[in-house]
């Protein structure tokens, strides 16, 4: 019943072959495990019960002293317990694979790789691009170093506030002194 079309295109789209469909398709999918044609709603492996659902698949099992996938679709009569046995005697498990890197961050579990590792200017600890700023890591000197960047803020501020009053004819700095009634000669700007 795979043969489909209409009476002026007899060659033109598949019926869909699930038992409760039968469907004229215009672009129909075959399965690759059945080699069966169906419609879009029925084209996978699960829509359509299909037997051979693993027909192309692959299977693997991780090691968990190295983390190390092993591929058991080849060894179909063995249980991957075996499997995982034959592996750890092999030699080529290594323990020290397993351990990576991890973002020091409380309750982050971000793997640190080369391309998403930000390391702190101010305590020097390595972690993720989430946690880079100090405020997001809890950084130790974090606090400290934020102290002293508003002191010296404050110090910018003054040296600039001096600069503008002397480019006026005008002390701005200074805080208690009294202006002049007087309007200046030329603009200025105001600064607060």
């Amino acid at each position: 019943m795979a043969s489909g079309g209409t009476e002026a295109f007899p060659d033109l789209g598949k019926h869909c072959q699930h038992s409760d469909c039968h469907q004229l398709d215009f672009l129909p999918f075959t399965c690759q495990g059945c080699q069966k044609v169906f419609c879009l709603e029925h084209r996978s492996f699960k829509s359509h019960a299909c037997k051979n659902s693993d027909h192309n698949s692959r299977k693997v099992v991780v090691c968990e002293t190295c983390s190390m996938s092993i591929e058991t679709t080849g060894y179909v009569g063995q249980e991957e317990e075996a499997i995982l046995e034959k592996h750890l005697k092999s030699g080529n498990c290594d323990p020290t694979k397993k351990k990576k890197p991890v973002c020091p961050v409380k309750r982050c579990k971000e793997v640190l790789t080369f391309s998403n590792t930000s390391t702190c200017k101010t305590c020097h600890i390595k972690v993720c691009l989430k946690h880079r700023f100090p405020a997001d890591h809890a950084c130790s000197r974090g606090v400290s170093a934020s102290s002293s960047s508003s002191v010296a803020d404050s110090g910018w501020k003054n040296r600039f506030l001096a600069a503008l009053g002397l480019r006026a004819g005008q002390n701005c700095a200074k805080t208690g002194s009294s202006r002049s009634t007087s309007p200046p000669s030329t603009p200025s700007v105001k600064a607060y």
